[in-house]
């Protein structure tokens, strides 16, 4: 089919589905093993064990989810009531999260950090997967698939930016030096914004291209298809990857400038050349035409690297300039990858129904697992390494400690670049598109 199935309100509207996860899913990606440690009351070693076990059963729920998904029965479809019922439990545990309870000894903290986190990570599957199992239902159209699949990440890297940038500035706008009081009005505001842009969703999507004849395959039926689906694994381990580089980077920031530089209101200014993402993800739609899916990923990887190379170099040297331009080029790098991702995942959706079974919801989970995956691997690194090297949290740090913030803010997403670019060489798009068109033509 060649004309577009998506109105304008329906496409804007399935776009900021992504901006409403990513106020919360950004507060907790960039500030929240710092909010643990230095305003919570954690030490880094609880703080990386929490993120362990949170991850580790995310990674579960993103299974228990997709099958949800796959075997939902509605008047709205499969994916689409997931963000009705879920909107509202996520913005609740989302503001718990963030709540310090003063009132409890350290070991009853631990444990309101424990239930409120890990109901958060499975709230936020639940309406965060959806976003992606919902798009290869929405059209068949190649072009408006990533048309769609740009405008997500556009709005979603809009409001990462956002969330970087203002958080720390509205933490003490709103706290006036009491940082708790400040975190907690902080994500309120984030949480309602967020729970009006998802019933926003909920009520523009539609779902249109189901095949009923091949939905609903039984869950063995649907692991021997994964098996066989090469495009799926390899697509799921770059997000794995790309998450934990993600992780690792984006949680030391704030301890680099704290620890290391000694200003750490510079890094809502650092956090704002990350706004260089949106041109990566709006050149998605143009470059893909030429270079292809895959190969526009494959630049972005090398883009981010280089970008990589120079945060290297300035942030052993210190020198603010080129720290900043380093940023500037790897977010335009970051823009790209994170852009494909779901338009990627759509393509290993179709593949899967060529091979004879729809299963959307699972295929999706592979979004959702690789990024808690990667996440609860990444905080366990930068936690881990902190405790092992004695960090002590606002006070000076030992030279073992700041050894290793800059290596996790520098040499370790380096490599990981490297990997994620080695893996991606092994995605045949040729092939998998040209099974798509036997199921499309």
């Amino acid at each position: 089919m060649n004309k577009w199935q998506t109105s304008i309100p329906e496409r804007l509207s399935y776009g900021l589905s992504d901006a409403a996860d990513n106020l919360v899913f950004q507060m907790m990606t960039m500030y929240l093993l710092f909010f643990y440690t230095d305003v919570f009351g954690l030490t880094p070693n609880e703080a990386a064990v929490l993120f362990v076990v949170a991850r580790a059963a995310d990674v579960f729920e993103s299974l228990i989810i997709g099958v949800m998904i796959d075997n939902t029965h509605s008047k709205w479809g499969k994916s689409r009531p997931f963000f009705l019922w879920f909107s509202f439990p996520y913005v609740i545990f989302a503001v718990l999260t963030f709540v310090t309870p003063n009132f409890l000894p350290h070991a009853g903290k631990l444990v309101w950090a424990y239930v409120t986190y890990l109901g958060l990570g499975f709230f936020y599957t639940a309406v965060n997967l959806p976003i992606t199992s919902i798009l290869p239902t929405m059209t068949e159209n190649e072009k408006e698939t990533t048309l769609l699949g740009v405008i997500r990440q556009f709005f979603g890297s809009s409001v990462q930016i956002i969330v970087a940038t203002f958080t720390i500035p509205l933490v003490a706008l709103f706290g006036k030096g009491d940082q708790q009081k400040g975190f907690l009005l902080t994500i309120i505001l984030f949480g309602f914004i967020s729970l009006a842009l998802i019933l926003n969703t909920f009520f523009h999507v539609r779902e249109r291209f189901t095949n009923e004849e091949i939905n609903h395959q039984p869950l063995g039926a649907v692991w021997k298809m994964l098996k066989q689906n090469k495009p799926w694994m390899v697509i799921s381990i770059v997000i794995f990857l790309y998450w934990m580089t993600t992780a690792i980077k984006n949680q030391t920031i704030i301890y680099y400038f704290k620890y290391v530089i000694r200003e750490e209101n510079l890094v809502s200014l650092a956090n704002s050349f990350t706004l260089t993402a949106l041109i990566g993800v709006v050149s998605i739609y143009f470059v893909s035409e030429h270079l292809g899916k895959k190969n526009t990923m494959l630049t972005g990887i090398g883009t981010a690297f280089i970008g990589q190379l120079i945060i290297t170099y300035a942030a052993y040297s210190e020198n603010m300039p080129v720290l900043f331009f380093g940023i500037l080029v790897n977010s335009i790098g970051n823009g790209f990858i994170i852009g494909l991702v779901s338009i990627m995942i759509a393509d290993t959706i179709r593949y899967g129904t060529a091979m004879g079974i729809q299963a959307e919801g699972v295929l999706a989970s592979t979004d959702d697992f690789g990024v808690n995956l990667g996440l609860g691997l990444g905080g366990l690194v930068t936690a881990e390494s902190l405790q092992l090297t004695g960090y002590v949290s606002n006070k000076s740090q030992s030279a073992a400690t700041i050894s290793a913030i800059n290596l996790n803010f520098a040499l370790i997403p380096l490599g990981l670049y490297i990997i994620m670019f080695l893996i991606l060489l092994a995605y045949n798009e040729s092939k998998i598109q040209a099974k798509i068109n036997e199921i499309t033509e």
